[in-house]
């Protein structure tokens, strides 16, 4: 009896997850559904480490491992011609992993196939390819589309009800507290002001809500006496010519090109947040500031983010991103002083 508990609370799980910060953050209920159900030994991530290395500690993930450090290139050859010798890292790298999910290839594919072999070189293990997308139609979370797909390829009697999606699932810690606090002070923002952090960009520049919307919203709240502070990335450095980045200057205090666990930092000390569909404001809402995300062509009920104190307003407008929008700029700002 004790040996298989051992056996059962020993088995580990690892997720392949090749996708930007938004599709990291959005695979966190998935691993923590793993770690509660059939990885009591711990999940495991393969991705890009400049996204998901602020997981660990922070969240149900117990490590990040880099996509480089794996020769994952190798699992894409045609499965007829796939083979291993003695040895081989690849069967070291997932000899560990009783579960092992991946993004990369999809189903039935020749990386899942491959991948499959690789893991059963070693030992017994469940290797499922899951779809990144939904079809036509689905009207659940994105979450519950993984779940949905993890319950259905274990072959496993769980039950499949809706992933509750309003939890915090990043928790930053006192550390991060103080160099959100050290970042802001250097700033000039005053100790304990908890500014409203404005995010105006995003990987595509159709989600993007005019800059002007967000410029407005910031002098609205100067007006509140609310401090505010845009946070650019390398993206929006690109985006914006040199006018535009004078106007942001203008409306609020200016953080740019941050390392991610600095923006989490950061994040950890506002008061709120508002941005576009980006992987910053899936990364807002899941430590569960008051945040207040703008979608445009996305659609919100299936790729909205998740969190304790979300707010979602989803735009129709067809000038989204090229035009000026007062109603919504009034709604930005009452889901922000609410």
């Amino acid at each position: 009896m004790q040996i298989a508990l051992a056996a059962q609370e020993s088995q580990r799980g690892v997720i392949l997850q090749p996708g930007a910060l938004g599709d990291c953050v959005l695979t966190l209920p998935l691993a923590e559904f793993m770690k509660e159900t059939v990885c009591p030994g711990g999940v495991d991530i393969i991705g890009h480490t400049e996204y998901t290395g602020i997981f660990p500690g922070r969240s149900c993930v117990d490590s990040a491992k880099s996509m480089e450090s794996v020769e994952l290139h190798r699992l894409f050859a045609d499965k007829k011609e796939f083979d291993l010798s003695d040895g081989d890292p690849l069967v070291f790298a997932f000899a560990g992993y009783s579960w092992i999910v991946t993004f990369l290839g999809g189903p039935d594919s020749d990386f899942e196939q491959n991948l499959i072999f690789t893991a059963n070189c070693s030992h017994s293990a469940e290797v499922m390819g899951l779809e990144i997308k939904p079809a036509m139609g689905y009207g659940k979370h994105i979450s519950n589309f993984y779940k949905e797909q993890f319950i259905e390829q274990s072959g496993l009697s769980l039950e499949r009800q809706e992933l509750v999606i309003n939890t915090s699932l990043i928790r930053p810690s006192q550390a991060d507290l103080n160099k959100g606090m050290e970042i802001l002070a250097e700033l000039g923002v005053m100790p304990l002001v908890q500014p409203v952090i404005i995010h105006p960009g995003s990987g595509g520049k159709h989600k993007c809500w005019h800059l002007d919307n967000y410029l407005s919203v910031a002098e609205t709240l100067r007006q509140e006496e609310i401090e505010t502070v845009f946070l650019l990335g390398p993206a929006e450095a690109e985006r914006f010519d040199a006018s535009a980045l004078e106007k942001i200057r203008s409306a609020g205090k200016v953080l740019s090109n941050l390392p991610l666990a600095e923006v989490l930092s950061v994040l950890s000390c506002g008061r709120g947040f508002v941005g576009n569909d980006s992987g910053i404001t899936h990364l807002a809402a899941v430590i569960g500031m008051e945040t207040v995300a703008v979608f445009g062509p996305t659609e919100a009920k299936i790729y909205g983010p998740t969190g304790s104190a979300v707010t979602i307003l989803q735009s129709r407008d067809s000038n989204f991103s090229s035009g000026i929008s007062e109603e919504l700029q009034g709604q930005v700002v009452s889901a922000l002083l609410k």
